[in-house]
């Protein structure tokens, strides 16, 4: 596997052996017990020799298949579909047994369909394998691995080794069995000591244990428990669909003065899909809430890039993307605004006496089951087709540059440098025209004041790089302001159900609860009027001169 720019994190397999052939894998495999303490080794410049290589990020999801009477397994083998370049690609693996960490086996890869029938995929080795081995019998699924993959490829003289660390995510008919972190060292090239330099490295740290299972075969065993339990299979709808090809970008979007404004676009929007798909895997378990709330930054950005960006495409395309994401961003929004009400009541809680604590249930259990319902219509949604679509969608059009671009005559303003100044002041001075009423403003005001302040926030960030040093301390300054109005946005929308529950159920409330909730909902109002009483700080650091000259210098790079 290269770790040039562009290169994805699932073409390993197909450097060594093309996308039609047989090899061996020679890999390390361990559960990981300590993920930070594995996760120092692995960030370190060289490991047992070898060094180079930048961690690249994605997600990787696999269709394991065989028969009803898993006539492939008795055969000695699992077979999956990935997709890879666009295509997709059927893998033969030998299930064949390891002692510790090290897995040895055979691999035989060939194309594939999107369908199960495997007599009309194009000819291959592995297809006469699979064939032979399930005798006519027709194929079904046997789950899904969704796997969030970190991988980074380190080189030495002994050879390259590609290391693996992957958030494992095991799904059967819709139904999310379970999840696993595994870290794998896997032998591109070279002596296979060089796995055992790696090896007592990892050992060091105590922070793994050695597996002698595979992926597959962990998961295997969640599809037999959920079986034993009774889980049943959700509707054809809620299948999740063929795995998509994976987005790899670097640490920005990579914006420079010279794109033309519609390419700078499609880099920003390819940028915060990365992230959004990224994270994707997180937000759907519920296991990693950071995760939620970077899904929906990610969304958030890609409809400011939109907005800023959105003239320079054709108005269906902007349409179509727009209202999809508005979608999204409503089935998570749902589910993050509860979580912070969540965390918010928790840590009110934690300032009363345990009786006043346990007082605050009734309010804490109806906003978890509201929670519990918004995160069940967020996963239906993300495994709707509806969602595929979008993302296809996305995929195709961040990867093809020009695709829905008007044309820009040769003396239109159409680069990043042409465009960018304007529209940043223009965004400014929406911002700016705040400053007289902002004394006697009311709540509705102050939260439009916030949206003009994320907008420019954005705007000022889809172009940082070429705007030069001082664009760092301008968001710093608007992420400031934002921030202040953000906590009054949320102690507003906490006071308002607080409230609105109180009305509804104090007459079944014990009194305790009255009060422990009447108490709660004071203090939301309390930090609603000292939020509003110290606004002027935030705000006269960005409608100073000393910001506007910021500013002009930054635009003056363009």
């Amino acid at each position: 596997m290269s770790d040039e720019p562009g290169t994805g994190v699932d073409e390993a397999t197909e450097a060594t052996a093309g996308p039609d052939g047989e090899h061996a894998e020679l890999e390390l495999k361990y559960d990981v017990s300590d993920p930070a303490a594995l996760q120092v080794l692995l960030d370190a410049p060289e490991i047992a020799g070898l060094g180079g290589g930048r961690w690249r990020e994605g997600l990787v999801e696999d269709r394991y298949l065989d028969t009803a009477d898993r006539a492939l397994g008795q055969s000695g083998y699992a077979a999956r579909l990935r997709v890879r370049g666009g295509r997709t690609i059927l893998g033969l693996k030998a299930l064949t047994p390891a002692h510790g960490p090290l897995h040895r086996r055979q691999e035989i890869e060939g194309p594939a369909g999107d369908g199960l029938d495997p007599a009309v995929w194009p000819a291959s080795e592995a297809r006469d394998v699979l064939i032979q081995a399930i005798g006519g019998r027709p194929l079904e699924e046997l789950c899904r691995i969704r796997q969030r993959r970190r991988v980074r490829v380190v080189r030495g003289a002994g050879g390259e080794v590609e290391l693996s660390s992957d958030e494992v995510e095991v799904f059967r008919g819709g139904r999310r069995l379970g999840a696993f972190p595994v870290f794998e060292a896997e032998l591109r090239t070279g002596d296979e000591s060089v796995l055992e330099g790696i090896a007592a490295a990892i050992d060091a740290t105590g922070s793994t244990n050695a597996s002698d299972r595979s992926k597959f075969e962990v998961a295997m065993d969640l599809v037999a428990a959920a079986s034993r339990n009774g889980a049943a299979a959700a509707p054809a709808e809620a299948e999740a669909g063929p795995p998509r090809p994976m987005l790899e970008v670097g640490k920005s979007p990579g914006v420079a003065a010279d794109d033309t404004f519609a390419e700078a676009g499609r880099k920003v929007i390819r940028f915060h899909l990365a992230r959004m798909l990224a994270t994707e895997a997180g937000a759907r378990s519920g296991e990693r809430a950071e995760d939620l709330h970077k899904m929906r930054v990610a969304t958030r950005r890609m409809r400011a890039a939109w907005r800023v960006f959105g003239d320079a495409f054709r108005p269906g395309r902007v349409r179509r993307s727009v209202g999809a994401l508005r979608t999204l961003a409503a089935h998570l929004g749902a589910v993050r605004d509860l979580d912070v009400l969540l965390d918010e009541l928790a840590a009110y809680g934690e300032t009363l006496e345990p009786e006043g604590k346990s007082a605050l249930s009734p309010l804490q259990d109806a906003w978890r089951s509201e929670r519990d319902t918004a995160r069940a219509e967020l996963v239906r949604y993300l495994d709707s087709r509806a969602y595929r679509r979008f993302v296809d969608d996305q995929v195709a059009f961040v990867g093809t540059p020009g695709q829905d671009a008007i044309p820009a005559g040769p003396t239109e303003p159409r680069r990043v440098r042409d465009t960018a100044p304007s529209r940043l002041w223009a965004a400014y001075e929406t911002v700016r025209a705040y400053d007289g009423v902002l004394r006697w403003a009311d709540l509705a005001t102050l939260h439009e004041l916030r949206i003009a302040g994320k907008r420019l926030r954005y705007a000022v960030e889809f172009v940082r790089e070429p705007l030069g040093p001082d664009a760092a301390m301008l968001i710093e300054r608007i992420t400031g302001l934002q921030d202040h109005l953000g906590m009054l946005h949320d102690a507003d929308v906490a006071a308002g159900l607080a409230r609105a529950f109180l009305v509804h159920e104090a007459a079944t409330l014990p009194s305790a609860s009255v009060n422990a909730i009447g108490g709660y909902l004071g203090s939301r109002e309390r930090e609603m009027a000292r939020l509003r009483r110290t606004i002027g700080p935030p705000w006269r650091r960005i409608t100073s001169i000393e910001f506007r000259r910021a500013m002009g210098r930054a635009t003056a790079q363009l």
